[in-house]
């Protein structure tokens, strides 16, 4: 399990977003598979600290993404063709990264997709708005950047490391494109960033400045997804410790 919170800081950047706390809408607007995953026994992620753990807690990040995406366009909050073409192909990718995670992984896949225990009402409550969808959508992205980056530092194994890159870029595309519809700036503010300098991990962050994307590790990504509360299994393991 964690033992640490996520910084008061950046539960105020969450609450800035729009997408920290409980309630919304309606659980019929959830997609059903993941309301019915939701009512099963939540299983303990466990990732160590090498390249199978770090692969695995990728996929998980790519599975929430999926689902995240899949329930977006069943709650019909997106009116837009535009804005619904966006979230319908970021889903299509999304889903094609569990995928393509799983065959890397091959038998050394740690948890089954209907593994995941999510929490309808806190999940519904990221689904209320046009905005708030769309801010989620943002961060997200922004922080499967922030953390394939942050894992790829510990990574060893070209294979692992090549799809571990190959999805970083089509996150960060992906964060660019919902900032666009959102007429933000395309690269993310250091006023939008749910981790300080102060907190940042020196030995992997030698780069600043608006030119280089921060890089967080898994133990702070971990903190960041639990903080919106969908996801009810426990996480643990070495390389989140």
């Amino acid at each position: 399990m964690i033992s640490d919170k996520i910084p008061s800081t950046s539960r105020r950047s969450l609450i800035k977003w729009g997408i920290y706390g409980i309630g919304g809408l309606a659980i019929a607007a959830m997609p059903p598979a993941i309301y019915a995953q939701s009512n099963s026994r939540a299983k303990t992620l466990t990732f160590n600290a090498n390249d199978i753990g770090i692969l695995n807690f990728a996929l998980l990040l790519e599975e929430l993404e999926a689902a995240f995406y899949a329930a977006v366009v069943s709650s019909g909050r997106i009116k837009n063709n535009k804005e619904l073409d966006y979230m319908r192909a970021f889903g299509a990718q999304e889903a094609a990264h569990v995928t393509f995670l799983r065959s890397v992984l091959g038998n050394q896949v740690q948890f089954a997709t209907g593994d995941l225990s999510f929490n309808p009402s806190n999940f519904n409550n990221l689904l209320t708005s046009r905005d708030r969808i769309l801010n989620t959508a943002i961060t997200l992205e922004d922080l499967g950047v922030h953390a394939y980056n942050g894992a790829g530092t510990s990574m060893t194994d070209p294979t692992f490391l090549l799809a571990a890159g190959s999805i970083a870029s089509v996150e960060a595309r992906h964060a660019a494109g919902v900032r666009s519809l959102m007429n933000k700036p395309v690269t993310e503010p250091d006023s939008d960033r749910l981790i300080s300098d102060a907190n940042l991990n020196a030995s992997i962050n030698p780069f600043k400045g608006k030119a280089y994307d921060e890089l967080y590790t898994p133990k702070q990504i971990v903190a960041i997804v639990s903080s919106l509360n969908i996801l009810n299994n426990p996480i643990g393991g070495s390389l989140v410790s």
